[in-house]
């Protein structure tokens, strides 16, 4: 997800987002622990997602 994307979505949309990639991310670490993955990129890319929209959220509590 986009930097851009992430600007458009309400803060309640940015919360939901939030707990799904989140979600997501601990299945796909689950998943490479058991077999690796076919591409381990994803889980940085990933990680990076949660990061971005995490900081969305403290900059518009900020705000």
């Amino acid at each position: 997800m986009k930097q851009s994307e992430i600007k458009e979505l309400s803060v309640a949309e940015l919360q939901e987002k939030l707990g799904e990639t989140k979600k997501s991310y601990s299945d796909l670490k689950l998943a490479h622990a058991i077999s690796p993955l076919e591409n381990p990129i994803q889980l940085r890319a990933m990680r990076r997602t949660v990061a971005r929209i995490a900081t969305e959220l403290t900059k518009r509590e900020l705000q």
